[in-house]
């Protein structure tokens, strides 16, 4: 052999040994150990109380099959496979030493001390601390159960990468999306697509397209087009739907339990609905609280059954599904029509406007400062002229919500104009703040093509837990 042979064949040599000292080879020990030869290729059999370890990982099982040559074991019968905190429970898996990393297909559960996971089939990731499961999983802790049909979960950064029917479910509501991303030291949760928040006990639904979620300030924030809808059912026993659109909600889940929708704010509930800027929701006590904000090209506009409301600042109370209170301050301003006569508004503006509402409707109308009205008169429901006044205070009372006394205080000033001299000219008797919006939102134009699947997911909803 000559000189340049010897070198070569020297350099094989050591290349082989380098390689096989880099590479960490499982080691396997159990009561029995079968030796064999299958198309070439060295097999172990080792059987009863197998224990198995490279490194830092440990596997126990009753049966192992190692591959020597490929550096692979299959594992069989009570597989517990454990790594720092981590314990990976199977009944049969597999282990790849090479890339140390084990598979099973036969169900599998995981736990790092925090959380457990588990589904059908699933990859653990030694040198990377990190699993992936799929089909049916599982992530579940003392308050929160996660499914998904696939998860990632990064045990060093305790992440967990969920996706494809997501659903999150905690002590009062269910969280459903396509996707979502979980960080557990700071308990912040995103998700995405077909964001949907169920609170079930309130019977309240939020719709969206993406979430943010931060649990240690009780915070969420729902953007991408949000509808929030509240089912309720009234004395009578009928359904009283509660919707609300716009492109940003907030929810505070303090001591105050608000919900902030803002930016293109769209409401509706029963004969009530209404457009604005800003619009916070309080559960408890039942209460809307809207005003017009400096960006706001527009004051805050609602609707009662047939009266147009118009205020800088509006508070709605209700209860038990009623309207009990509505406050209106601030260039505020009432316009109504009576049934049969579309062209004929009573109209009243002030500083300040009080509704109060009874069992059967408006039972009376305050109004405070700088007082405007005009009031169409009936005589036996036929049209008979009107009554034009001013003063600093006005107190209006209905009855099966028509006018039936008005009453005005300090320096109240009246005219009337006879039926002959407004018919025709209706248009003529308006006060300086009169407007009227024609964009009053109802349920289908606020839930418009979405209205059947969001009706869909809500019975289904309903019925999930049952």
């Amino acid at each position: 052999m000559n000189t340049k042979s010897v070198i070569l064949f020297l350099l094989i040599i050591t290349s082989v040994i380098y390689s096989q000292q880099q590479k960490e080879m499982i080691t396997v020990l159990g009561d029995s150990l079968i030796g064999k030869l299958v198309n070439g290729e060295s097999i172990r059999e080792v059987h009863g109380n197998v224990v198995m370890t490279q490194g830092a990982v440990r596997i126990t099982c009753s049966k192992a099959i190692q591959f020597i040559a490929r550096n692979e074991a299959e594992l069989i019968g009570k597989v517990v496979v454990t790594q720092d905190s981590i314990i990976i429970n199977t009944d049969l898996g597999y282990y790849y030493g090479d890339s140390k990393v084990a598979f099973s297909n036969s169900g599998v559960s995981l736990f790092d001390g925090h959380i457990n996971l588990n589904s059908k089939h699933g990859y653990y990731y030694f040198d990377e601390k990190r699993a992936f499961f799929y089909d049916n999983v599982r992530l579940y802790d003392k308050s929160t159960n996660l499914e998904s049909d696939r998860l990632t979960y990064f045990n060093d950064e305790n992440k967990a990468v969920a996706s494809g029917n997501v659903r999150v479910k905690d002590s009062t509501s269910v969280l459903l999306a396509d996707s979502l991303v979980n960080y557990r030291n700071t308990k912040s949760t995103f998700a995405y697509k077909n964001v949907i928040i169920h609170d079930p006990q309130n019977r309240l639904t939020i719709f969206g397209g993406e979430l943010e979620d931060y649990d240690e300030i009780n915070y969420t924030k729902i953007f991408d087009n949000p509808i929030l809808i509240q089912i309720d059912t009234t004395k009578n026993g009928e359904l009283d739907t509660l919707i609300i659109s716009s492109k940003l909600m907030e929810a505070f889940n303090d001591s105050t339990k608000r919900l902030v929708a803002s930016d293109s704010v769209k409401i509706s509930r029963s004969g009530f609905a209404s457009v604005n800027g800003i619009t916070f929701y309080y559960q408890d006590p039942d209460h809307l609280f809207t005003y017009k904000r400096e960006e706001d090209s527009s004051t805050p506009v609602l609707w009662n059954d047939n009266t147009q409301l118009i205020g800088d600042t509006v508070n709605i109370y209700l209860e038990e599904n009623r309207m009990k209170k509505m406050l209106i301050n601030s260039n505020a301003s009432i316009i109504s029509t009576q049934e049969g006569y579309d062209t004929r508004f009573d109209q009243i503006s002030g500083r300040e406007i009080r509704m109060l509402f009874g069992q059967d409707g408006l039972e009376k109308t305050e109004v405070m400062g700088n007082v405007l009205s005009i009031y169409y008169l009936y005589e036996e429901d036929e049209p008979n002229g009107l009554l034009k006044s001013s003063s600093e205070r006005a107190n209006i009372f209905f009855s099966n919500n028509s006018v039936s006394e008005v009453k005005f205080y300090g320096n109240p000033a009246s005219e009337y104009h006879p039926e002959n001299l407004i018919e025709g000219k209706e248009k003529d008797f308006t006060i300086p703040s009169f407007i009227i919006i024609k964009n009053r939102p109802t349920k289908e134009s606020i839930l418009g093509e979405r209205k059947n699947k969001i009706f869909s997911k809500l019975l289904e909803l309903e019925n999930y837990g049952k």
